[in-house]
């Protein structure tokens, strides 16, 4: 039985333009950013709305939320910012000590469990980041 699926160039060219997106949100509200990047999510899943393999659209879904933490990362410069940011959301003081000094790059710490449990796909859903299974089961229901 054949599946659509999405092809490898054609992720690529959705990240290429998330990317642009990304590159313009540094210096912004992570709000903003995402209100940006709402119209191009929204269009791309319209259009790969027939694709049956949910592996990638929850990767892209990882891949989207972790960028946005990394934006966060970038955006606290100072370690003393980071510490307190990170005990903002519920870490504890020795913990987001250690993450905000551990040497690491804005990717890596993206990625690591302090931002997951800081930020996690709750706080995002809050800003309005719409998750690609959930579009996708949106537009399914609506036809």
């Amino acid at each position: 039985m054949t599946r659509l699926k999405w092809t490898c160039s054609s992720v690529l060219r959705l990240k290429g333009k998330l990317k642009a997106a990304f590159r313009t949100g540094r210096g912004r509200a992570l709000g903003a950013t995402i209100k940006d990047l709402t119209p191009t999510l929204r269009g791309w899943m319209a259009y790969f709305r027939l694709t049956e393999v949910k592996r990638i659209r929850e990767e892209l879904d990882g891949w989207l939320r972790r960028r946005l933490r990394c934006i966060l990362w970038r955006q606290w410069k100072r370690p003393a910012t980071r510490v307190t940011r990170l005990m903002q959301r519920g870490l504890t003081e020795q913990r987001a000590r250690d993450s905000a000094s551990n040497g690491h790059g804005p990717w890596w710490n993206a990625g690591a469990s302090h931002m997951h449990d800081a930020f996690r796909k709750a706080f995002f859903d809050q800003f309005g980041l719409i998750s690609l299974q959930q579009e996708l089961r949106r537009l399914n229901h609506a036809s």
